[in-house]
C-alpha cells in the first residue's frame, strides 16, 4: 500500500498518472495551502488537521467524494458527473474538467471552513 500521494500515483499507467496529477494540481489551485495524506488507501485533501475529500483512480475513471450538493450553477455542472450521493467520477476517455475540479475543491474547501468556525 502507498504510504504518499507520490508512490499512490506511481501504482497507475503513465497516462492515467498524468491525469491524476493534474487532478491533484487543479484540487490545489482550488485550495491552496491543503495538505494531504494517504487515508483508507487512497489520497486525502486536509484542511487544518480534518479530512475534507478524497480523490483517486480507478481502472476507468477519477473519484472525488464526498462532494455535497451545491446550490445554483455548480451543482449544475456537477450533475453529470454524479455517481452517486455523495461522490462524482470523470472519466479517462473524456476531457477531465480540470477547472470545475478547481472549482470543485475550492466551494469544498469554502464549506468545510464554515463548519470549522467556532460557534459565539
Amino acid at each position: 500500500m502507498a504510504e504518499n500521494v507520490e508512490e499512490y500515483l506511481e501504482t497507475f499507467e503513465p497516462d492515467v498518472q498524468g491525469i491524476l496529477q493534474s487532478v491533484r494540481l487543479a484540487i490545489h489551485r482550488g485550495v491552496p495551502g491543503a495538505s494531504e495524506e494517504i487515508h483508507e488507501g487512497v489520497p486525502a485533501i486536509l484542511l487544518g488537521d480534518r479530512c475534507a475529500f478524497h480523490f483517486g483512480g480507478t481502472a476507468h475513471d477519477v473519484r472525488l467524494s464526498p462532494v455535497p450538493h451545491f446550490d445554483g450553477p455548480l451543482e449544475a455542472d456537477v450533475s453529470r458527473y454524479r455517481a452517486d450521493d455523495d461522490a462524482v467520477c470523470f472519466l479517462y476517455t473524456e476531457d477531465v474538467p480540470y477547472e470545475l475540479i478547481q472549482h470543485l475543491a475550492s466551494a469544498i474547501g469554502a464549506q468545510h471552513l464554515e463548519t470549522q468556525q467556532p460557534t459565539v
